[in-house]
């Protein structure tokens, strides 16, 4: 009997990170082997609010992995102590925090993990973390686009311009020859 607790709480542990798994844009496995207490806190204070940093048993990450239709994991994956950092916000920036903590903290191991219900190396975690963030991007987007509108702007007015100014040139002209016919 006292099997059936254990159980319903691996399966409960499952449910929720299954949950994590579907509701996160993204997923990164981690071996935090050597971590202290305080650094894992220090860590989880890094990813701040985009992410849930989560330590898990290997079999029942597997099982929530495969429970929220994710396929591709490779099982090496899913050796020695795990932990998974489920972003909800903003990947680039948890996969800089992760590299940054990675770097500063080398027992911290980045695995892989899964970005938009695929499978990604660890490798493709840090070419997440070179982009710039989202933020960056859509500034520099709103830039180039309130470029391409001065610019088009700028060529809608041109023709008027020029019919002004050809306006212009026909009065100065008809000013100097009725000037020149008063003389």
């Amino acid at each position: 009997m006292a099997d059936k607790p254990v159980r319903a709480d691996k399966a409960t542990a499952v449910v929720e990170l299954t949950d994590n798994f579907r509701d996160s844009a993204a997923t990164v496995l981690t071996e935090y082997r050597g971590l202290t207490v305080k650094q894992l806190t220090e860590l989880r204070r890094a990813l701040g609010q985009q992410a849930k940093y989560s330590v898990a048993k290997n079999t029942l990450a597997k099982r929530a992995a495969s429970d929220a239709g994710i396929e591709g994991l490779d099982e090496a994956l899913f050796t020695g102590p795990t932990a998974l950092a489920f972003v909800k916000g903003d990947v680039v920036d948890a996969a800089k925090a992760l590299r940054a903590f990675a770097k500063a903290n080398p027992v911290l191991v980045i695995k892989g993990g899964v970005f938009e219900g695929k499978a990604i190396s660890a490798e493709d975690v840090n070419k997440l973390a070179d982009l710039e963030s989202r933020e960056v991007l859509l500034a520099k987007l709103a830039g180039a686009m309130k470029g391409n509108l001065s610019k088009a702007a700028a060529t809608f007015q041109a023709p008027l311009s020029q019919a002004v100014r050809l306006v212009d040139a026909l009065r100065d002209k008809r000013e100097k020859d009725g000037s020149a016919e008063a003389a």
